[in-house]
């Protein structure tokens, strides 16, 4: 449920929890502009920088979001890459969000496009983008000071101290809440708040920070300034890697889903990125899948690869609405997932207003694709169907990529003495490029750069053909063992796709005829009358067969990582996408460039631990059990 917001006859909003008004008589654009961008020296302090970082405590009905990203698109000295990293325990509706919005016209365009990605914000961590990638939204749902505890540690370079008063919520303003908030301030970091409360007050300067008063917003007469400027010297528990100062030059071995994201995550950073492929062409391995299903995992115990999922399926969504046409590369259709007797329950906070975007699929539902009424079923609105090459070449299209195809890495040789460029090279010996960084994504052919990791084969094989006039298959994807799509619009006819086979450790991609046979039996499982609309083509040999070979780790989550345990610099992984490449990739990809910039994380701490590249065998298989 989301949280009421009550709208006074004034226009001001007022929480019903708290019984307190959500902003400033004079207006939240006033507010946000006096109190917070110029409390904290916005946005002349931002400047000539590459990123700014911002973290707020309370995003409310996120106006102070909407006028920083306002600042940041009219200001020509703007940082290449804006971050917003906000904590909120009771978001509201997306009605209630455009109408505190609509006041404000400069705003409203803005608003319209938060509001478009304002769903699934379930507890956790949620990054939403805008203007192509180069303003990130990062909106933890849940109690602040644990949101603050499972955030990554990264170094803020302006805090908006906002939420309701002291009064009406101490937990906000807590010497607890402040001392986390004091652990991602640098020495510079500037901190803004309309409240002067003492205790606010005292337990900042305890922590660092020198303040002062600044006239206030009226009818306030005071706000607090300050900068985190400790008389100490300040000791991390965990010392931060260096991020890199400025990007370079970064060669990406693997043209495939894993290694398209990658390129286009570092490009938008500004990194030269040269793509290099064995293959002919991109995507000439498990990513050149004709149509793939994009839908997430469920558990009704919400387990980590679930929760890991939801975040994949967002980062993908945003890609394909940003980069592909929607019905003809991909279709935003969700995806029923059958469900065998007793398997479909989910987690008991769930429910069917949301803001999970799964839930189980109702009778209408049901009967629209085929299956029998009594089958159960679970229906993800957030799913659909992708063609995986597709969003390969959107990738690879963006500036500052080049792709080499036809060129097989054997060698990579690190810097000389003096040197800054690592080498790749062919087995005869010939550089195919030289870079200050070098990411593997190569699939199930990573494991020759990482023989010590647990990288395994698993061929997959699908079949797949051409509807015929009158051929009466289901509109929407369906899941479960195995998956059926239809309907998928090609230039010689559209297509339908059904499988796939699950091979450990086979790494041969030719088809086989009993793989065929096994597909056609798991489809008469998993929809009947789709199998016998599809028998004749199966007879005829119509149905055509695709094999590829995924990459994937004993725990079936992908490893993100430097690939020397003992340092960050250099090669780094980004491989072992299973058979999630569509859900895995956007999101690997960016957490890979996040690392690497000292940027907030798409991820809580402890999920980005969980797809680490060095953590162990015996964790990746306890794991998988």
């Amino acid at each position: 449920m989301t949280e009421p917001v009550d709208w006074r006859a004034d226009g001001v909003p007022q929480s019903a929890r708290f019984g307190d008004i959500y902003h400033s008589e004079s207006g939240a654009l006033a507010q946000a502009r006096h109190v917070f961008l110029a409390g904290c020296g916005l946005p002349e302090a931002w400047a000539g920088h590459p990123q700014w970082r911002i973290l707020e405590t309370g995003f409310g009905l996120g106006l102070s979001f909407l006028t920083a990203w306002q600042a940041w698109r009219a200001d020509p000295q703007r940082p290449r890459l804006l971050h917003f990293v906000s904590v909120e325990a009771h978001p509201v509706s997306r009605d209630d969000l455009l109408r505190a919005a609509a006041a404000y016209p400069e705003l409203a365009p803005l608003a319209a496009e938060l509001g478009a990605q304002w769903w699934g914000l379930l507890p956790g961590f949620h990054r939403l983008v805008f203007d192509k990638g180069r303003v990130l939204l990062t909106l933890c749902i849940g109690d602040v000071q644990a949101m603050l505890r499972t955030q990554q540690h990264f170094e803020a370079d302006s805090i908006f101290l906002d939420g309701f008063s002291p009064e009406r919520n101490p937990q906000m303003w807590s010497p607890e809440t402040l001392k986390a908030v004091a652990r991602f301030a640098r020495r510079g970091t500037r901190i803004a708040s309309w409240t002067i409360a003492r205790t606010v007050r005292d337990a900042l300067a305890q922590r660092g920070f020198q303040l002062r008063r600044a006239p206030g917003l009226p009818p306030k007469r005071d706000c607090l300034q300050g900068v985190f400027e400790p008389a100490w010297q300040i000791r991390r528990r965990a010392p931060l890697p260096a991020p890199i100062a400025a990007p370079g030059r970064c060669a990406v071995i693997g043209a495939g889903l894993a290694g398209a994201a990658v390129a286009a995550s570092l490009a938008r950073r500004g990194w030269q990125v040269t793509v290099l492929d064995a293959g002919d062409r991109p995507s000439a391995g498990a990513s050149g899948l004709p149509v793939g299903v994009l839908a997430p995992h469920v558990s009704p115990d919400d387990a980590l690869l679930s929760r890991l999922t939801r975040a994949g399926v967002r980062a993908t969504w945003q890609q394909l609405e940003a980069l592909l046409a929607e019905g003809r590369d991909w279709r935003a259709c969700g995806v029923l997932e059958r469900r065998a007797a007793g398997q479909d329950r989910l987690p008991a906070d769930w429910t069917a207003e949301g803001p999970n975007e799964s839930w189980h699929a109702s009778a209408a539902q049901i009967r629209e694709t085929g299956l029998p009424a009594d089958a159960p079923a679970l229906w993800h609105a957030r799913g659909g169907w992708v063609r995986p090459a597709r969003l390969v070449q959107a990738w690879l299209a963006q500036p500052a990529i080049e792709l080499a195809t036809g060129r097989r890495v054997a060698r990579i040789e690190a810097p000389q003495p003096g040197l800054a460029c690592w080498t790749l090279h062919d087995a005869q010996g010939a550089l195919l490029a030289e870079a200050e960084r070098v990411v593997i994504a190569a699939g199930f052919e990573s494991r020759a750069f990482a023989p010590a990791l647990a990288l395994q084969p698993v061929r997959g094989q699908v079949a797949w053909g051409r509807m015929d006039d009158g051929t009466r298959l289901p509109r929407v994807p369906i899941n479960g063992d195995g998956h059926l799509i239809a309907h998928v619009p090609d230039a010689d006819g559209a297509l339908w796709l059904t499988g796939a086979t699950f091979d450990r450790d086979s790494s041969d991609a030719a088809p086989r005829g009993a793989d065929t046979e096994s597909n056609r039996e798991r489809l008469a499982r998993l929809h009947p009358d789709a199998a016998l609309q599809l028998s004749s083509a199966f007879e005829r040999g119509d149905a055509k067969a695709w094999a590829g070979v995924r990459c994937a780790s004993g725990d079936r989550r992908p490893l993100v990582g430097p690939l020397d345990p003992a340092s960050s610099q250099g090669v780094w992984l980004c491989t072992a996408m299973g058979s999630r490449g569509l859900t895995f990739a956007a999101l690997c990809a960016e957490l890979l460039a996040a690392q690497w910039h000292g940027e907030p994380l798409p991820l809580s701490a402890s999920q980005a631990r969980a797809l680490d590249a060095q953590r162990s065998s015996t964790q990746m298989f306890a794991s998988a059990r």
